[in-house]
This record gives C-alpha cells, sequence and structure tokens, in this order.
C-alpha cells in the first residue's frame, strides 16, 4: 500500500503516544496502514496515507487519537461508497460533486 497518498503534510491526525494503552486497535480500524506497534504502543508510520475518517479516533477506548473525521472529500466518498450513491463533499459547483 506504500503507493497510496494524499495531499502532503496536510492531515489533521495526531496521536499522543504516551496515553496508548497497546490496544492495536488503530491498526486494525484504519483501512489504509496509518498506524504499526512499535515498542508496545501505536505510532503513525504513514501520515499521508490518513483519509481522515475517524475510524481510528472512534474505536480508541483511551481518546488519545484526534482527527477531523470528515475533512475533504473522503467522508464524501465513503458516504458515496455506503449509500450508493454518487460522492458529494458540496464544495461548490452546480453539480455538487468534485471528488
Amino acid at each position: 500500500m506504500s503507493e497510496l497518498r494524499y495531499l502532503k503534510e496536510v492531515v489533521t491526525l495526531q496521536l499522543d503516544v504516551e496515553g496508548c494503552i497497546g490496544c492495536t486497535m488503530c491498526t486494525v480500524v484504519c483501512p489504509h496502514g496509518v498506524f504499526a506497534m512499535q515498542d508496545g504502543k501505536a505510532a503513525i508510520v504513514e501520515l499521508d496515507r490518513c483519509m481522515e475518517c475517524g475510524a481510528c479516533a472512534k474505536n480508541c477506548p483511551v481518546d488519545v487519537i484526534g482527527v477531523e473525521a470528515g475533512v475533504g472529500c473522503a467522508s464524501a466518498i465513503i458516504y458515496g461508497w455506503l449509500t450508493g450513491n454518487e460522492p458529494s463533499c458540496d464544495c461548490g459547483g452546480d453539480s455538487g460533486s468534485c471528488c
């Protein structure tokens, strides 16, 4: 998956490593392999792969992961997959679709 990248260095994802309890949930739920376990704690190893879906933050039992889920077109793409509709991130234009 090393070829998958979004915009460089714009992701809102943050991790408080000190507070991590090593449950591995972030590594399990992240669809793009952003996290890995290092020395018994989570680490962000591929920041630019993050699409800000929020799965990691929602599943972290100690709330040490922060991300502005739904930022940009990632939310629209996921919504499109789930509903079977065309993605629409409402970022202007008459069509309503920019993704």
